[in-house]
């Protein structure tokens, strides 16, 4: 087992070396206050291509990973400073064809047997601002991460973010890197869809500010641009009401303005984009409806190996992002507690597409249909073990081939300290 003693006497042998960032005796809040947890998933996927011209009929991969995260606390001096470790690795069970989440082996055509990556962020507070240097996981309208296949997409980069001021949150930085659920190396950025060779000397910079106007209304601005590519304006409003009766509904407004920065290396960019929904609740039940709407000519800008962009809110297996397409997205999702069967948790979800004006034609559709049911056992010897299976039905005929997908995700988190 883990001891915090003995990271004690690693973390202060560290400040001794570094010159005494700050004297041992402050270490007490940097040790006692860390904390130690490893994520394990074990994913299964099968894309079955449901159209006759499809090059492979089915592909599909199966990993098992693991994801160390250290997470520090701070030493108890005026400037205080704490750091973070990460470290994923993933194992290749078996291989079949590229779907896209695990680094492909050139030589072989298959998945590579096994692959992993590691990092560490520095970190310093000063009252109620943070800076952080290093790795980093966002959760930003300019740059999101990726969970959703085996391992995580890893940004990094220097972010600063001020809380002095109630109810607003200030954040900015640069992110110079990423590395993708595709690959184990950092890439430098460059706009999905293009090469990686039409990359961003000079990275990824924003700012932004999220005011909490009321306790039920939130506004928030945010600003990014990948230098010589794609700059980004995004402005988005959340509100939630309590109607009586334990219904409860939430308001969302998003927009983003696109468009082409510095030397335009990957071309005229030319996209706005609005996604707008509303989400009602009552006990275990929500139900939710989104229309989204793509402005302009161009397909909506995201970085790299095809990091999501989950402020579209119907962003979904596929992002309903083309050019002029128009979406419609309905879900549903019971929780079963209620029920008396605590952990146990069912959501469906069906997105339609159309009027996109792509591959050489003006009236292009596209539709998909998710499933998903999850279970985390509760209690007993495999307490915390979550078991969930998802199935999407994706029918995209104008621009790429129809499938049917099936994921079976198996997790445990293991809390060491």
């Amino acid at each position: 087992m883990f001891q915090k003693s003995s990271l004690a006497c690693v973390f202060k042998s560290l400040c001794f070396i570094g010159g005494g960032i700050a004297p041992i005796a402050a270490q007490a809040d940097l040790v006692d206050d860390s904390h130690l947890k490893v994520d394990m998933k074990n994913l299964y996927l099968d894309r079955d291509f449901t159209t006759s011209d499809a090059v492979q009929s089915k592909v599909g991969n199966w990993s098992q990973g693991f994801d160390l995260q250290f997470t520090s606390g701070y030493t108890n001096t005026p400037i205080q400073f704490g750091m973070d470790v990460d470290a994923q690795y993933a194992i290749r069970l078996d291989s079949h064809g590229d779907d896209g989440s695990l680094p492909m082996d050139s030589s072989s055509g298959r998945a590579s047997d096994n692959y992993g990556r590691a990092g560490a962020t520095l970190k310093m507070k000063y009252s109620r601002t943070e800076l952080k240097v290093g790795d980093m996981r966002p959760e930003l309208p300019v740059a999101w991460h990726d969970p959703s296949r085996q391992l995580d997409t890893i940004f990094q980069g220097a972010v600063v973010e001020s809380k002095e001021i109630d109810g607003l949150t200030l954040t900015g930085g640069r992110f110079w890197s990423a590395v993708t659920r595709e690959s184990s190396n950092h890439e430098k950025f460059y706009k999905y869809g293009s090469t990686d060779n039409l990359d961003s000397d000079k990275g990824l910079d924003f700012g932004g500010a999220t005011w909490n106007v009321t306790k039920n209304f939130q506004a928030s601005y945010f600003y990014g641009v990948m230098h010589d590519i794609y700059k980004q304006h995004y402005v988005g409003f959340a509100h939630t009401v309590d109607l009586g009766g334990d219904f409860r509904l939430r308001t969302d407004a998003r927009y983003f303005n696109n468009k082409e920065d510095g030397d335009a290396l990957n071309g005229k960019i030319d996209n706005r984009a609005f996604s707008g929904g509303f989400t009602l609740t009552k006990g275990g039940h929500k139900a939710s409806i989104v229309y989204q709407r793509m402005f302009g000519e161009s397909i909506f800008p995201t970085p790299n190996g095809y990091i999501p962009q989950f402020y579209l809110l119907n962003w979904a297996n596929q992002p309903f992002m083309r050019p002029q397409e128009r979406s419609w997205g309905l879900g549903y999702g019971y929780n079963f507690a209620g029920l008396g069967l605590p952990g146990l948790a069912f959501s469906s979800r069906f997105i339609k597409g159309s009027d996109i004006a792509q591959a050489g034609r003006p009236d292009g559709a596209e539709n998909e249909r998710d499933l998903a049911v999850k279970y985390v056992v509760q209690e007993g010897l495999l307490k915390g073990v979550g078991v969930e299976w998802k199935n999407y039905l994706v029918q995209q005929r104008d621009f790429g081939h129809d499938f049917s997908e099936n994921r079976v995700y198996v997790t445990y988190t293991w809390n060491v300290f």
